[in-house]
């Protein structure tokens, strides 16, 4: 009879009791942007325009190196659920046909689309 293969289990980094992690995994501006394989400049524009993890305390960046990692892995597209709404607005503007929806769903929820028609 074969032996039962077990796995072994690797211990996951811990925040330390109040929370704070380990000096390794905070990077500063020049760490992230080696990380990264970009240039510093490149990484404050990432922080502006792609919402690349950071904060500024005091006088200089400092990056949680495990939320880099996590913003690497998330595609481009995807967006918090308040971003995606915020994403949609105006984006039927110039729909040609936003009208008749807007009378189906007044009509299916049997309301008038504007006081005077009541």
């Amino acid at each position: 009879m074969a032996a039962a293969k077990t796995k072994k289990k690797t211990a996951k980094p811990r925040a330390s009791e109040n929370g704070a992690v380990g000096s390794g995994e905070v990077l500063t501006l020049a760490e992230a942007a080696a990380y990264l394989r970009v240039s510093e400049d490149d990484v404050k524009r990432l922080v502006a325009e792609q919402d690349l993890p950071g904060r500024f305390v005091g006088d200089s960046w400092r990056f949680l190196k495990s939320a880099l990692q996590t913003w690497l892995g998330t595609p481009v597209g995807a967006r918090s659920g308040n971003e995606a709404f915020l994403a949609l607005a105006g984006s039927w503007k110039d729909d040609p046909d936003i009208d008749e929806i807007l009378r189906n769903i007044y009509k299916q929820r049997g309301r008038p689309m504007t006081e005077e028609e009541e």
